[in-house]
């Protein structure tokens, strides 16, 4: 039986657990005092750490952990030490009786990564900083258009697939996506939804592909409304990349 845990890090991060019989793996381990702590304590069996990207609030954990125990680390090709499993887009992983298929999905970065497994008809996805529930990651390294050909490869995926991205900004991100789709009662009523769970601090997350369709303005470019009022505020009318240029650029000032 597969599970799937948050362990809260830093501000607003989330290292994900996943355990099976055969033992656990973390991602994106930006700290490793907690993780260490379920070692020691017996509560977990770690068998291996996925990277999906290079910044220290993913990786700030892999030196402690690679000193404590002699696994594998499998993240993409960059000048991280730790990691010992460097793989590419369509490489496969097996890893506690699970398939993952590797998807690149520049943007954020260049060298940014996500992890797909069809697990028994359940898919998962661990997506990092690139698609967020509501949102997508800023663009820090690559460009507008590596990040809208990423979202457009992981909206592919199947609907029920769901989404186990890198921080809590679900709120945020759909306070946002109300500004720009504000008679979308799917978004409304998500908006809703969230913020009782973060009133009382559970987490939002996972999502589901089939909910960012409805309410992601990220995913959402060819919209009718949403272009219409990046026309209305930015005076932009193009193509999908446009709009969702438009839209990155306002999110960053938002």
């Amino acid at each position: 039986m597969l599970s799937v845990e948050p362990i809260k890090a830093f501000e607003d991060n989330y290292i994900w657990l996943v355990t099976t019989n055969e033992g656990s793996i973390v991602v994106d381990p930006g700290e490793s005092s907690k993780i260490i702590k379920l070692i020691d304590e017996n509560k977990i069996n770690l068998k291996g750490i996925f990277v999906t990207h290079h910044h220290y609030d993913h990786t700030n954990g892999l030196k402690d952990l690679s000193r404590k125990l002699n696994i594998d680390i499998y993240g993409p090709c960059n000048n991280i030490n730790e990691i010992n499993k460097r793989v590419k887009n369509s490489d496969h992983i097996s890893i506690l009786g699970i398939d993952f298929k590797i998807i690149e999905v520049p943007g954020h970065t260049l060298d940014h990564i996500a992890f797909y497994s069809f697990n028994d008809g359940e898919p998962i996805l661990f997506c990092g900083d690139t698609l967020f529930a509501g949102g997508c990651g800023r663009i820090f390294e690559g460009t507008y258009e590596q990040m809208f050909e990423s979202l457009n490869k992981l909206s592919s995926l199947p609907k029920n697939t769901k989404i186990y991205c890198g921080h809590e900004y679900t709120l945020s991100n759909l306070k946002f996506a109300i500004e720009v789709d504000s008679s979308n009662k799917d978004l409304i009523k998500e908006y809703e939804q969230i913020k009782k769970l973060r009133n009382i601090d559970c987490p939002s997350l996972p999502s589901t592909l089939d909910r960012e369709l409805k309410v992601n303005p990220f995913l959402r470019y060819d919209n009718y409304s949403i272009k219409n009022k990046i026309k209305k505020e930015f005076g932009i009318s193009g193509n999908g990349l446009d709009i969702f240029t438009a839209l990155r650029k306002w999110k960053d000032s938002f």
